[in-house]
């Protein structure tokens, strides 16, 4: 272990971890449930993709949830709607990843099942992109997110073999096929930038665009893959750590990670770190979560949102940084 890594893991089991509970949040309760991620509209609301194959909007307290787009040709309400089983996601889809182009208004779509979409601000049938890359199809999209100063789409393949409803077999054989991929927007082409990945999950583009943040889920690690500068498309690990699912970017550059870490039982934790690996806080979730697996920490005007692929809501917590 370099003393790089060595002060990382130091750091992360003596920093004081806040303990969040169940008086300090509320429930967003999300139609058809899953809301694995999440991403903000500049104009307010939020997106969600759910279990039955919609990305939904919330308008807020008094609108609610509305039906916002879907990805496969083959969704109707009456085959798909409120269908929670994985099994049918190549007929009705599964949005796992969404990021937002800030500049265009579109929404950029990481689908288990249909590739890479998007779509643009007023919602509707999203346009498929790709369906493969480096000549393999795309087996189970996650992660992805946009490089603001380029327009260029990051997103990750958690494996060549095996799709989301196979998450036990792609965790028992130690499968290491997943990839990071990036969609040039100008060209139309897709470009592998690594591939053996072990659960290639969360990407996180850094602020000016240099470099884009890897998690892998089962690999239990982190890694800063530069795309500007000297390094520019080399791939150095920032930290090893337990069960890292999505990374997201803070206005300020910093990235919250979530994290699953596996005691006696999993504990369901946020990282925030900033571009160098330093961790800067961790917080537990004691409720509404306990042993279910986070899949995203998202910080937006002085609260947190939590994410998971398990549960029927998003919880939501006042958050003030320390």
């Amino acid at each position: 272990m370099s003393m790089h890594m060595l002060s990382i893991f130091i750091l992360f089991v003596s920093l004081p971890s806040t303990i969040l509970s169940a008086p300090t949040l509320k429930t967003l309760l999300v139609p058809s449930g899953g809301p694995e991620s999440i991403i903000f509209s500049p104009t307010g609301g939020l997106y969600t993709g759910v279990n039955d194959g919609r990305i939904v909007k919330y308008r807020g307290s008094k609108d609610g949830w509305v039906d916002f787009a879907y990805v496969s040709p083959t969704w109707t309400l009456k085959k798909c709607g409120g269908i929670t089983d994985p099994e049918m996601g190549s007929i009705c889809g599964r949005t796992l990843g969404l990021a937002l182009n800030y500049k265009t208004r579109e929404l950029y779509l990481a689908d288990a099942y249909h590739g890479l979409n998007v779509v643009g601000p007023k919602g509707g049938k999203a346009k498929q992109l790709l369906s493969s890359a480096a000549g393999l199809p795309l087996k189970w999209l996650d992660g992805i997110d946009v490089d603001q100063t380029t327009g260029n789409v990051y997103f990750t393949d958690v494996s060549t073999v095996y799709n989301l409803s196979q998450v036990q077999q792609h965790i028992d054989t130690g499968d290491a096929t997943g990839r990071l991929i990036e969609y040039n927007v100008k060209t139309k082409k897709e470009k592998v930038l690594l591939s053996q990945l072990k659960g290639a999950g969360g990407v996180g583009v850094a602020k000016d665009g240099s470099f884009v943040l890897l998690s892998e889920f089962t690999g239990n690690r982190i890694t800063k893959y530069w795309l500007k500068g000297p390094k520019a498309y080399t791939g150095e690990l920032l930290m090893n750590i337990s069960g890292p699912a999505n990374i997201k970017r803070t206005e300020k550059g910093e990235f919250w990670v979530a994290l699953n870490i596996p005691e006696e039982i999993n504990i369901p934790t946020a990282m925030r770190m900033d571009e160098n690996g330093k961790i800067l806080e961790k917080i537990s979730f004691g409720a509404p979560y306990n042993n279910t697996f986070i899949t995203e920490v998202q910080e937006n005007r002085g609260k947190l949102y939590i994410s998971t692929l398990y549960e029927q809501f998003t919880a939501v917590f006042k958050y003030s940084r320390h």
